[in-house]
């Protein structure tokens, strides 16, 4: 299981950490405490994100997802969002 921890959601998102913090608070994320920090299951984080739009724009523009078109992933098994690959289709 991965696991992030508060800052690193937060930028992986593209959102505040206090963003983050208040999930966590309302219990939205399922997450453990290692050594007094949060650690916070990745899954968790997806589902949470893509459940609110606001913040799955963030991430699909301030956060990792801004790099999606440079992976240039052409097999639709694999691409995060279809949608996003032309129309041309190389083969692995």
């Amino acid at each position: 299981m991965i696991r992030l921890s508060v800052s690193e959601a937060a930028k992986f998102f593209g959102i505040e950490q206090k963003t983050i913090r208040r999930a966590l608070k309302s219990g939205d994320l399922r997450y453990v405490v290692i050594r007094g920090r949060y650690r916070i299951a990745f899954e968790s984080l997806l589902e949470w994100s893509q459940k609110r739009p606001k913040i799955k724009n963030k991430l699909e523009h301030h956060g990792v997802g801004q790099y999606v078109d440079r992976w240039k992933i052409r097999n639709k098994l694999f691409s995060p969002n279809p949608a996003t690959l032309s129309g041309k289709r190389e083969r692995l």
